[in-house]
């Protein structure tokens, strides 16, 4: 079997339906992904994961771990985050107000930490390059195929 009609591994039946225009319909959960296609995807992922972006997050990631004062203000911030929704609850407008406050204050303080700083700039640019990634495969297969300008036809302009 060539590898271009692998497909992963299915524990159902598939009741293939078709549109008026004998066009496959596939539920999307339902979709088998060739297996070349998913391997070339975790290789890519994997790569992903060797870059200096994601390094530089990792290491800042651990960083905030382990700064006891950004723990605090991340355990403080949660604590109040969790009073707001109990006085809202009660309808007190004005306890929701002063707290939310305090919130602001908590965050930032935390925003004004470098560390802080230095860990959301690199989650900043991992997402990026996760877009970036995902841009140039939408765009390439765009490019052979026009996904995007594909409309649901009507039955009746079907023809052989």
């Amino acid at each position: 079997m060539s590898q271009q009609s692998q497909t992963t591994p299915h524990q159902h039946e598939h009741k293939q339906e078709t549109t008026d225009c004998g066009i496959p319909k596939f539920n999307v959960r339902d979709l088998r992904v060739r297996e070349d296609i998913m391997v070339k995807a975790k290789q890519l992922a994997e790569m992903m994961v060797t870059t200096e972006e994601v390094s530089q997050f990792q290491k800042a990631e651990k960083l905030i771990q382990g700064h006891n004062r950004v723990q605090e203000l991340i355990v403080l911030i949660k604590k109040k985050q969790k009073e707001i929704v109990a006085f809202k609850s009660f309808r007190n407008e004005k306890m929701v107000d002063k707290i939310e406050n305090e919130i602001n204050e908590l965050q930032d303080e935390l925003d004004s930490i470098p560390l802080v700083v230095e860990f959301q700039q690199s989650q900043s640019d991992v997402n990026y390059l996760l877009q970036l990634v995902m841009s140039v495969i939408r765009d390439t297969v765009s490019e052979k195929v026009n996904v995007e300008a594909a409309t649901p036809e009507d039955p009746e302009t079907c023809s052989d």
